[in-house]
């Protein structure tokens, strides 16, 4: 569907006055540094820190964040205590080299509150200093740490869900296949926001979102070639399923999927085709794209009607709830669970 022109013209000239990835990925993060010390607290979410220990000795830093129910009356006086139903491990996104947990807090904040779920933030090492596959072991690292319960004692592995966008989509995706051939353990449910999930967005791609949206979208085509750039270590990289996980060879077998994409984002059409492949090869999966969605939507205030419908449609598909039906709106549902 048209978006309207006038926020058309706006999304175009943002677009069009941020600088290339390639040479302001440093000043990028200190924007998002001073952007995140401005977040404000939730007295209805506890934050704590907490670290992992990657495979190579690495503390990995991690954001815990915890839903709470405060009770106060004149006769027991304040009373507060968790209140979550289980346990999101979110892998942020911004490009494998930019986003970070506190930049994410207020996202994940909301989204424990909103989800009524414990939220654990991975603040994984970023490339360029540290190029793939390191982010990815780092997040695989505190997975795996999480779901054998010597993370957090109380988290039930029933209860875990992998989550992430754009990158950190990729992340999540990745995470599973990778728990699928090394059995260490194995996730019942994931959920992809906008993810990265293939290797070619050249001019040429097989998927026409990079070229109808790789302009004046806010993520530019150019932007995503830059960051798989520096996130690369070797060309051989570029063909490894553990950083494009829709060429692996096979998808069968992996966890309860969500796919949520968004209409004017590039990425689309990838995200969409990594859901067919799913359900091609036999996994639960639903894909919806988000009308007048762009890239990197997800945070944004939760005022917006996409980012409440994008939260509505999660806590439905999480709590067993009946999802939209095809031509229901905001969605357009691509894909769906029986």
């Amino acid at each position: 569907m048209p978006m309207n022109p006038a926020v058309q013209a706006v999304i175009k000239a943002i677009t069009r006055l941020q600088p290339d990835v390639a040479n302001s990925w440093n000043s990028q993060r200190k924007v998002e540094d001073a952007a995140g010390k401005l977040t404000i607290a939730d007295p209805r979410c506890r934050i704590d820190k907490i670290t992992a220990t990657a495979d190579d000795g690495y503390e990995i830093p991690l954001r815990v964040f915890t839903p709470l129910d405060i009770d106060f009356s004149l006769k027991r006086g304040l009373h507060v205590n968790e209140d979550h139903r289980g346990t999101i491990l979110y892998l942020h996104g911004g490009g494998w080299a930019n986003g970070d947990v506190e930049f994410y807090s207020d996202a994940c904040m909301r989204t424990a509150l909103k989800l009524e779920r414990r939220v654990i933030a991975v603040d994984y090492r970023r490339s360029p200093e540290y190029r793939f596959p390191t982010a990815l072991e780092d997040c695989y690292a505190v997975a795996r740490q999480l779901f054998a319960g010597t993370l957090i004692r109380d988290a039930d592995p029933e209860r875990i869900v992998l989550m992430g966008d754009s990158a950190g989509g990729n992340l999540t995706a990745a995470v599973s296949l990778l728990a699928r051939e090394r059995g260490d353990f194995r996730p019942r449910t994931q959920i992809l926001l906008y993810p990265l999930v293939y290797n070619d967005h050249s001019e040429t791609t097989l998927f026409d979102s990079v070229r109808d949206n790789g302009e004046d979208y806010i993520l530019t085509r150019q932007a995503i070639v830059d960051y798989i750039e520096l996130y690369l270590r070797t060309p051989a990289d570029f063909h490894d399923s553990r950083f494009a996980p829709l060429i692996a060879t096979s998808l069968a077998d992996l966890p309860r999927t969500l796919v949520i994409t968004a209409e004017y984002d590039p990425l689309r059409d990838e995200g969409e085709a990594f859901a067919a492949r799913l359900d091609a090869e036999g996994n639960e999966v639903a894909c919806f794209r988000m009308n007048d969605g762009v890239h990197g939507y997800f945070l944004y205030p939760s005022v917006l009607s996409l980012v409440r419908d994008t939260y509505r449609l999660i806590a439905h598909f999480l709590d067993g709830d009946p999802l939209p039906k095809p031509g229901d709106r905001p969605w357009l549902t691509l894909l769906g669970t029986d």
